[in-house]
């Protein structure tokens, strides 16, 4: 048996020896591409989004597809970050869902900047403190992010990409089981979504919203008898004992997030384009203003109304469409759906995430 195990761990070190030649070997053909560019953006997210889906694609096994990809997210960062230190905004502090996306989305290879509000990280891409940010959009369970969408209508930041993102919410606290728990801190998303958890295991613990998840985990590790909903990466940054996990009421809990820069992003092959419209506020309007899509077949994945904040009863609506802005039949509504908006704003075209 030891014979056995030693020539496998040999055969082991052979590979690895080969991997890290291979590793430097494509680092230097993409310092190589770097100096081509002449200094276009470092990040091209249509072109990452092609190699991710690739390596799922060739992946034999046993390795589950999703892990080869995190795999070759890291990979990439790591060769990015040789030619350009580009920052990532997102909504901190360290210990956030959103965290968690930039990470998931862009890798460990280059900075990550925290910011206190959603309107901080919108306003550190537009005014190119930093190269992109990571915004929440929507839960699979409680909806839109209103923030997100209002300062969407406004910006002058592209949509170049998006994240989907697992939930997985656990209680925490520097207690160590649930008795004598009197307060629960999540953000208020966060607490919707564990709702039915809190009935059942604490309904007289008092549920107070804060700014994020990871503020809620700051604040449980100051105090005896509260405890916080948040990630499991929070309860390590603060010292907490995890005393419940995946207390989510819904599985499939998911947070959408958008990628913001000053670009949006080429064709890929499989891709999304985000739209913002508004109406005449008579009968309808609605129907008139999306035939486009139907007429040249086009494949509309959302439709989100909000207040168009003018005190007037009116609505902009915001809208997914699958394909791309250079795609033949995309093109061709985007011009007719110009036509017939009143207000008509192209947050711009990415890769679809896969989900």
């Amino acid at each position: 048996m030891a014979d056995k195990l030693k020539a496998l761990r040999a055969r082991i070190d052979a590979v690895d020896a080969r991997l890290v030649k291979l590793m430097s070997a494509r680092a230097r053909l993409a310092q190589q591409i770097g100096h081509v560019k002449q200094g276009a953006a470092v990040y091209r997210p249509e072109r990452e989004a092609q190699v991710l889906r690739r390596v799922a694609e060739l992946n034999p096994g046993p390795l589950p597809g999703a892990t080869v990809q995190r795999i070759y997210t890291e990979i990439m960062s790591a060769c990015r970050a040789l030619e350009d230190h580009m920052r990532v905004a997102y909504l901190g502090p360290e210990g956030t869902y959103s965290q968690e996306a930039a990470l998931k989305h862009f890798g460990g290879g280059g900075p990550l900047k925290a910011c206190a509000s959603i309107d901080e990280v919108f306003r550190q891409v537009e005014t190119g403190a930093v190269g992109y940010a990571v915004v929440p959009v929507e839960n699979s369970t409680e909806g839109a992010v209103g923030r997100s969408l209002d300062l969407l209508l406004t910006t002058s930041a592209r949509v170049c990409g998006e994240v989907m993102l697992p939930v997985r919410q656990c209680l925490m606290s520097k207690a160590s089981t649930r008795e004598g728990i009197r307060t629960v801190y999540s953000h208020t998303q966060s607490l919707a979504q564990c709702q039915r958890w809190l009935a059942r295991h604490l309904p007289h613990a008092k549920q107070i919203a804060v700014v994020s998840n990871a503020e809620a985990a700051r604040k449980a590790a100051a105090e005896k008898a509260a405890a916080a909903i948040a990630s499991k990466t929070a309860a390590e940054l603060y010292g907490l004992n995890v005393l419940a996990k995946n207390i989510e009421d819904e599985s499939k809990n998911t947070t959408r997030f958008l990628v913001l820069a000053t670009h949006d992003a080429e064709r890929s092959g499989k891709d999304k384009t985000s739209l913002i419209l508004s109406t005449r506020n008579v009968p309808g309007a609605i129907h008139d203003l999306l035939t486009p899509l139907a007429r040249n077949g086009v494949s509309m994945t959302k439709l989100e109304s909000r207040p168009a904040r003018t005190g007037l009863w009116e609505y902009v609506f915001y809208v997914d469409l699958e394909g791309h802005r250079d795609d033949g039949e995309v093109a061709r509504a985007l011009a007719d759906l110009e036509r017939k908006a009143s207000l008509f704003k192209n947050l711009g075209s990415y890769p679809a995430a896969a989900t």
